[in-house]
């Protein structure tokens, strides 16, 4: 009985890929085509910069939805009691902005200090440390308004004028100790010389944020207080 032999397929090696060097082989390979992989993570954002848009665009919404339920809230109040807002709150304003100003200057000494010699630019931390200073300064007078309130007789549940002016200052402050402790971080990275630029530059988006926030509820509750 005679056996037959099949022959083994003839495989064509000009179209067989070659996977040292495609990148639209199996999928196993994801080097771009050209060699070139940096090419495909040049563009992406960092991380903390997209972050911090995130939570910039979160408080927002918050603030927008409290202001909103104060416009509301006044409108059909038969029992909205106006009150004269504390005086120190127009220090604590200019304390924030002074605030921005040397965050600002902070900003690009630490740029030149990073980009150049060590012994040509000296050590801008006291800038930042000034920024850190003003900050807890703002808190402080913050904290000195609520008390002048409470000597007024006006507490969280006095009125709903005085409600929300506890609610907006105190949201505020709360997140000012956020802005505080990204500083502090700032500092930290920058005094071990590992600071990056794109973490400086966060902190310096949110920190002015709550400068342009509170300029906001200040002119808000001047209005509708």
């Amino acid at each position: 009985m005679a056996t037959t032999i099949h022959e083994p397929p003839r495989i064509d090696r000009d179209r067989v890929p070659d996977r040292g060097h495609s990148g639209n082989g199996d999928g196993r390979n994801q080097v771009p085509a050209d060699g070139q992989r940096r090419v495909t993570q040049e563009y992406s954002p960092p991380p903390s910069s997209t972050a911090i848009w995130v939570v910039i665009f979160a408080v927002t919404m918050m603030f927008a939805a409290f202001s909103s339920a104060l416009f509301v809230r006044k409108g059909s109040s038969l029992d909205w009691r106006t009150f004269t807002l504390p005086s120190i709150l127009y220090f604590n304003t200019l304390l924030l902005i002074a605030s921005s100003v040397t965050l600002e200057v902070a900003r690009r000494r630490v740029s030149t200090f990073m980009s150049g010699p060590k012994n040509q630019a000296g050590n801008p931390a006291r800038w930042l440390y000034m920024t850190l200073f003003l900050g807890l300064l703002f808190l402080a007078g913050q904290f000195v308004a609520w008390s002048n309130l409470r000597a007024e007789g006006l507490y969280l549940a006095t009125n709903p004028s005085s409600s929300f002016f506890y609610v907006l200052t105190v949201a505020h402050a709360l997140h000012v100790l956020g802005g505080l402790g990204g500083l502090i971080y700032v500092i930290h990275k920058l005094n071990k010389s590992v600071l990056r630029r794109n973490q400086l530059v966060a902190a310096a988006r949110y920190w002015h944020f709550m400068g342009i926030l509170w300029l906001y509820l200040f002119l808000l509750l001047w209005m509708k207080l």
